[in-house]
Parts: structure tokens; C-alpha cells; sequence
């Protein structure tokens, strides 16, 4: 299993483990006192207004190290043309990898997958594969993220989750397709999420407001979400959020503000309301100037979510 792991995240683009640093006053958070260290990185993946996929390595260092960017398979995509993206998740087959996500295209929600020749980013001809789930994905859908739940390498559970206008949505996933929407009100306010945490019971997201609050918002198979604020005021700069584990500790959180193309990195220990420690680890030294940011993870247990 350790091998599987490592092979797997650094065909990902995660070229090394850091030593977590003191909190660092950075960025648009106010960093708590420090946590206990770990070693830890995490792989970002993304999308470009062309189409193509885009894999980084973040080091967990004090500043934030970031390793050299992989242009993956290009032209996946029509141009201009690929808006929201689901994590990537990432198999080792005999011959090289599996990379499998949902797209939406257009107005249309695809499940996207391919296959590449070793531990390359070329693609085996005739494995890119686009399956159209549905339509009706329009402007008012503003965040997607899918949670897949394993154990061992078997899925367990699996959800997807969509903001749009108001309202927070969540399908079942199953090999007979999405189902038994749930629809919850009174979310307008939400810019954007994070996936941070994940049990076969309930999935653990962290959100941020357009007015500068961050809440974590934990949505179970049965019941109503548990919202529950963590800051007040100052995380209202970033469009896309992406978290990573981080062993026994937390996560690591990426935050990118899209209108600058600043991405900033936070190590986030257990979510505990406002006693959350949250340790600013600086700005990431590169410009991010993609349509949509996802997080790069291995199809296993071991790459399930602990944030909470």
C-alpha cells in the first residue's frame, strides 16, 4: 500500500514531503497558534481555458514551496468551454495510470476519463472518454465537488455536491447513475467550498463567504447540514478553495484568488468551530490563471479526508 501511495502521488506531480513551519501571518487569514507539525504536501490539479490539464506540487514549507508545473494531456476539453471540475482521482493500472473526474462542458455534466502510456501525461489513444450525465448546468451552479468514500480501493460511498444560487445540492452516485437529490435552502451566501473531511456517514465541507466568513457546513446521509463558523471576516478574496489530507493532523487548504491569480497555503488542523487552528503558511510563488482547481488525489483509503 505505501508504494502504491507514493507511485501514485508523484505521477500526480507531488515532488516531496516538507516540514510544516510556525504559523506565518500571510494572506488574508490571521494565523492561530501553531499545531503540531507533519509532513505534508499537496498535489493541485486544474483545468485551462483551452482544455488541458495542469498538475502542481506544493510543498508544505514556510513560505510554501512549489514545484515545477506539469502540462498533462492537452486538449481534453473543447475550449472555452470546461467551467466547474470534481477532484481527479487517480488509479495505478498495469501499464501506467487512470485519471477519472466530472466536467461540466458548457451547460452539460460530463463523467471524464483517460488513461496514460506509464507514469507519463500521454494519453493511450482511444482511452479519453467523455460521458454526458445531464444538462441544465448553467451560470447558476457556482461549485462542484464529488466524494468517494473508500475502503481499501472499493468506494463505499459516493456523492456529488453543487452550489447553486441559494441552495446546496446533493445526488447519490451509483452504477445506475445520480439520484435521490437532497436540496438544502440558505446558501446564498457561500462564494465557494472545500471537501475536508470525509466518514461513511456524512461528508465535511469548509466554505467561505462572500462577506469574509469561513464555516465549515457538515452534510450527513439523513438529517439537515451542521453549519458552524470557524473565522468571521477576512477570507472573502478566494474563488476556488482545494484541500488535501495531511496525515493525522488535518488538511492542507489552497486558497486562489482568480481575479489576481494569488494562491496562497494554510495548514487547518481538526475543524473545532472557532478554536480551529489555522496556520497561514504564505503565498504559493507562482500565478494561477486557470477556469477551474481541483484536488489530485489516489483512488484508496488512504488519500480519504481527516479534517474534521
Amino acid at each position: 500500500m505505501t508504494r502504491s501511495r507514493r507511485a501514485v502521488r508523484g505521477a500526480s506531480g507531488v515532488l516531496g514531503l516538507a516540514l510544516l513551519g510556525a504559523a506565518l501571518t500571510q494572506g488574508p487569514a490571521t494565523a492561530a497558534p501553531s499545531a503540531t507539525t507533519a509532513y505534508c504536501g499537496i498535489g493541485v490539479a486544474s483545468v485551462t481555458p483551452g482544455g488541458d490539464h495542469i498538475f502542481r506540487g506544493i510543498t508544505a514549507t514556510t513560505p510554501p514551496t512549489a514545484s515545477t508545473t506539469t502540462l498533462g494531456p492537452k486538449n481534453l476539453y473543447p475550449d472555452g468551454k470546461a467551467r466547474l471540475a470534481g477532484g481527479l482521482a487517480v488509479t495505478q493500472i498495469p501499464d501506467g495510470l487512470k485519471r477519472r473526474q466530472y466536467v461540466v462542458l458548457g451547460t452539460d455534466m460530463y463523467l471524464s476519463s483517460y488513461q496514460t502510456k506509464g507514469y507519463t501525461d500521454d494519453v493511450v489513444p482511444g482511452t479519453a472518454l467523455l460521458t454526458k450525465v445531464g444538462g441544465g448546468w448553467g451560470s447558476d451552479f457556482r461549485y462542484f465537488e464529488e466524494s468517494r468514500y473508500y475502503s481499501g480501493t472499493t468506494v463505499v460511498r459516493n456523492n456529488a455536491y453543487a452550489l447553486q444560487s441559494g441552495q446546496l445540492n446533493r445526488w447519490t452516485i451509483t452504477s445506475a447513475g445520480w439520484g435521490s437529490k437532497q436540496v438544502y435552502t440558505g446558501y446564498s451566501a457561500v462564494k465557494t467550498m472545500a471537501l475536508i473531511s470525509q466518514t461513511k456517514t456524512y461528508d465535511t465541507f469548509l466554505a467561505n463567504t462572500y462577506g469574509g466568513a469561513l464555516y465549515t457546513i457538515r452534510i450527513p446521509l439523513s438529517g439537515a447540514p451542521i453549519v458552524t463558523k470557524v473565522r468571521t471576516s477576512t477570507w472573502q478574496g478566494f474563488e476556488s478553495l482545494v484541500a488535501a489530507d495531511c496525515g493525522t493532523q488535518g488538511v492542507l487548504l489552497l486558497g486562489v484568488d482568480q481575479d489576481t491569480g494569488a494562491p496562497f497555503l494554510y495548514a487547518v488542523g481538526h475543524a473545532n468551530g472557532t478554536a480551529t487552528v489555522i496556520n497561514g503558511l504564505g503565498r504559493v510563488p507562482r500565478t494561477y490563471a486557470d477556469v477551474a482547481y481541483f484536488r489530485n488525489y489516489g483512488a484508496a483509503d488512504y488519500d480519504n479526508l481527516f479534517g474534521e
